[in-house]
């Protein structure tokens, strides 16, 4: 073996990779893979104590592209933790560019939690967790890695905490209580619970309300055992400078535009989907919306959404912070 591996510097390699390694070592080695040639056979059997990757990273990142590299890779399959792509017909806006999840040369990468749910609807956090379980288990059921990518920190924490979230109802009383306060106070609220709860997602009202109604629910019931599975998880982030994640966003949002993001918006309005609801998506949902409602020129549209969604950038990654002060290691790379 040895003299053979000596003769083929790659087998070394492959013969190296392939032996027991622990959970970060497994983690290093998978940004090695990255570097073998695309046709490249697979050298590593994925360790029994890492059953699940996570890629996270903040808006314009190129977390989908990394995560399907890797899925190509690992003979893996792809659960999305992006709290919008779960809506049908919310494409464009959303950036799901599901051609992404076709590697060069033709392999198709397996995804869930995408287009599982009519736009309009509220998709909550308690449908995730119970959504992320089922499509865990069924992935790993078939001998196969799960990839756990998006950028929405509440819905990757929640999963890799296992806290144990109940579907929360309506709260007539609290939200009337609130009736009337501005984002920034509400937002404040929020800040003030010390239980899980999301801001980087709550760039509207409405939003922020709901997320103190579970911030409320959770702080005066007894949490409920967990169906979630025990995660092992190795999670990588992908870090943008400032100035170049600032240029990727101004690029991407005309990108959209280009594409026909404003036609998305009126085609959903025209199937019946509430202005109301589109506004609680918040960013391009709720700025294209004004803007097709003709209560924002669009120029005005434009800049306001592009510093929206600056703003929502630098949450993301306030959040990941946070995920790490929490217990979270987070293995960060530049992307």
């Amino acid at each position: 073996m040895e003299g053979s591996a000596a003769k083929n510097p790659d087998m070394h390699c492959r013969a190296s990779i392939s032996r027991a390694v622990t959970c970060s070592q497994w983690g290093a080695l998978l940004i090695f893979l990255l570097s073998l040639p695309a046709k490249a056979p697979n050298p590593m059997q994925l360790p029994n104590e890492c059953n699940l990757l996570v890629i996270l990273g903040p808006t314009a990142s190129g977390k989908t592209k990394f995560a399907v590299e890797m899925a190509g890779r690992l003979n893996a399959e792809i659960i999305s933790a992006d709290s919008r792509q779960v809506y049908r017909g919310m494409d464009i806006g959303t950036g799901k560019d599901l051609s992404e999840y076709t590697l060069p040369g033709g392999q198709k990468i397996p995804y869930h939690l995408i287009d599982i749910c009519p736009a309009g609807s509220r998709y909550n956090l308690y449908e995730y967790q119970r959504d992320f379980t089922r499509a865990w288990r069924d992935i790993r059921s078939r001998n196969k890695l799960p990839i756990l990518c998006g950028g929405t920190g509440l819905y990757i924490e929640a999963v890799l905490k296992g806290y144990s979230l109940p579907a929360v109802p309506e709260n007539p009383a609290l939200r009337a209580s609130l009736e009337g306060k501005s984002l920034a106070e509400l937002s404040d609220i929020l800040a003030g619970y010390k239980n899980l709860h999301n801001t980087s997602d709550t760039d509207t009202p409405k939003r922020a309300l709901r997320a103190i109604e579970i911030a409320e629910y959770l702080a005066t019931h007894p949490e409920i055992k967990s169906d979630l599975p025990p995660l092992q998880p190795y999670i990588i982030g992908l870090e943008v400078e400032r100035e170049e994640r600032r240029r990727r966003i101004s690029q991407r949002l005309q990108a959209r535009l280009d594409s026909g993001m404003v036609e998305e918006v009126r085609n959903l309005l025209q199937s019946g989907v509430a202005a109301d609801d589109l506004l609680y998506y918040g960013l391009e949902y709720k700025y294209l919306t004004l803007y097709v409602l003709g209560e924002l020129s669009y120029d005005e549209m434009y800049r306001q959404l592009e510093t929206a969604i600056h703003q929502f950038a630098k949450r993301q990654m306030t959040w990941f912070r946070g995920m790490e002060r929490r217990g979270l290691e987070i293995h960060w790379i530049k992307a």
